[in-house]
C-alpha cells in the first residue's frame, strides 16, 4: 500500500520534518506454532507483518487490516504483546519519521499466505527456531507475543540522569 493519504496531507504542510505516527506489528502464529512473516521490497529485510493507524482507526484493527493487504491471511487478534517506540527513521525521500508500535499477537483464521501488495517481495512460515535474520525490534514483537503469560510488555521507564529517584512511600 502507497503513503496513507493523510500523510501526504501532512507531508505538504510540514515537508520533511519528523512525524511522531501511531503503528503496529502484528505477530501471526498458526496451529503448529509457525510465524508468517514478509520480506519488505524497500530493504530486503524479513520483518512481521507492520503498518500505520490510520486517523480514527483502532489499532487491532489496523493490524487485522495490514495481515490481510500484505499477506491474504485473515486472523484474529489473540492478545496485546506491548508498547514500544522505534528509533527515528528518514526514508530515502528524506521524510523523517517515528513510531510507536502497537505489538499485537494474532492466531491465523485461514486464507493462503501470499504476496499482497507491492510493499512486499515474499512471504513466508517460519518455525520459532529457524527464524531468518529480523530487526532487533520485530525479533522482540516475537518474544514478546510468544510470551506463555500473555501479558502486555513495555520498555520499563528510567530515571534521567541526576534526576532524584522516587523513594517508596512507607
Amino acid at each position: 500500500m502507497p503513503t496513507p493519504d493523510f500523510i501526504l496531507a501532512l507531508r505538504d504542510m510540514i515537508g520533511v520534518h519528523p512525524l511522531w505516527l501511531p503503528g503496529v506489528k502484528a505477530v501471526v502464529t498458526d496451529d503448529d506454532g509457525r510465524l508468517l512473516l514478509v520480506r519488505r521490497a524497500d530493504n530486503g529485510r524479513w520483518t512481521v507483518p507492520a503498518g500505520i493507524v490510520e486517523p480514527g482507526e483502532e489499532p487491532a484493527t489496523t493490524a487485522v487490516r495490514e495481515v490481510l493487504e500484505e499477506t491474504g491471511v485473515h486472523v484474529r487478534i489473540s492478545h496485546l504483546a506491548g508498547v514500544a517506540t522505534t528509533a527515528p527513521v528518514v526514508y530515502p525521500n528524506g521524510d523523517h519519521a517515528q513510531y510507536l508500535d502497537v505489538i499485537m499477537a494474532c492466531a491465523y483464521l485461514g486464507g493462503e499466505a501470499r504476496v499482497g501488495d507491492d510493499e512486499n517481495l515474499e512471504v513466508g512460515w517460519f518455525r520459532a527456531d529457524s527464524l531468518p535474520d529480523l530487526p532487533p525490534l520485530h525479533r522482540q514483537a516475537i518474544e514478546w507475543a510468544l510470551d506463555p503469560q500473555q501479558r502486555a510488555h513495555f520498555v520499563q521507564a528510567r530515571p534521567e540522569a541526576g534526576a532524584p529517584v522516587p523513594r517508596p512511600r512507607a
